[in-house]
C-alpha cells in the first residue's frame, strides 16, 4: 500500500479548550514532519487524533491511495505505528518476553530489531529494571518488527543518550528512504531534515467560536 495522509480544516478540543483550529497539511511517502510548539499547544493530542485514539472536534483526516480514500480504521490497524511519550511496557516481563509479546501481537519478528537497537545484553532483565533510555529503545523495537508506513512519534529521542539518538535517527531516515512517513512531536530538532509544522494557540475569537460564545 502506498498512501498519503491528508488533514483538512482540523480542529481539536480538550474539554472546552480549543487546542488546534483550522489545520491543513498533507504528508506523502518518503516525507517526515516535525511537530513543534510550546508545551500544551496540542502536539500529543494531534498525534493521538491521527492515530484514532481521539475524535476531532471538526475537520477531516483521510488516508488516500491513487485518489481513493481508504478505510481509516483498517489503515490505523495495519499501517500505523504509535510511539507515545510514555513507554507501554509490562514491568514484570523480561525484555525477551516483552519482545515476544509485541512480535506476536504485531505479526512480526524480533531478531532484526534486537540487533538494530542493541538489545542483546538486556534480554534477561525485567523491564522494571531498565533505564529510561533502555526502555525507549525497547519500545522502538515495534517500529522495526512489523513494517508499517506511518510512524507517529511523541518525543522519540527524549530519554536517549547522544549515541542512541544518532542510532534512532539513522533508523528513522532509513524508514523514509524506503517510502515510509513519520510525524514526530519534538522540542529539539531532529538531526536530519524534515518539514516543520509549528503549532500555535488559537486566537481568542477562535476559542469563543468553538464554545459558541
Amino acid at each position: 500500500m502506498v498512501m498519503e495522509l491528508q488533514v483538512e480544516g482540523l480542529a481539536l478540543r480538550k474539554g472546552y479548550n480549543l487546542l488546534i483550529s483550522n489545520l491543513y497539511f498533507a504528508l506523502k511517502p518518503g516525507e517526515g514532519m516535525s511537530l513543534t510548539g510550546e508545551n500544551g499547544v496540542g502536539k500529543t493530542t494531534l498525534l493521538r487524533t491521527l492515530a484514532g485514539f481521539s475524535a476531532p472536534f471538526a475537520g477531516r483526516i483521510a488516508f488516500v491511495e491513487n485518489g481513493a480514500q481508504l478505510e481509516s480504521e483498517d489503515v490505523r490497524a495495519r499501517n500505523i505505528h504509535v510511539l507515545g511519550h510514555h513507554d507501554a511496557l509490562s514491568p514484570s516481563r523480561t525484555v525477551a518476553q516483552e519482545l515476544a509479546f509485541q512480535a506476536k501481537f504485531l505479526g512480526g519478528e524480533p531478531a532484526a530489531a534486537i540487533a538494530a537497537l542493541r538489545l542483546e545484553t538486556l534480554l534477561d532483565l525485567e523491564t522494571r529494571y531498565l533505564s529510561a533510555g533502555q526502555k525507549r529503545r525497547l519500545s522502538c523495537a515495534r517500529l522495526l518488527m512489523a513494517k508499517r508506513e506511518l510512524w507517529l512519534l511523541d518525543e522519540p529521542m527524549a530519554p536517549l543518550d547522544a549515541d542512541h539518538r544518532a542510532l534512532l535517527a539513522r533508523l528513522m531516515q532509513a524508514h523514509l528512504a524506503e517510502g515510509g512517513m513519520l510525524i514526530a512531536a519534538v522540542h529539539d530538532p531532529l538531526p536530519f531534515q524534515t518539514r516543520d509544522l509549528r503549532l500555535t494557540r488559537p486566537t481568542r475569537e477562535q476559542q469563543e467560536a468553538a464554545i459558541g460564545v
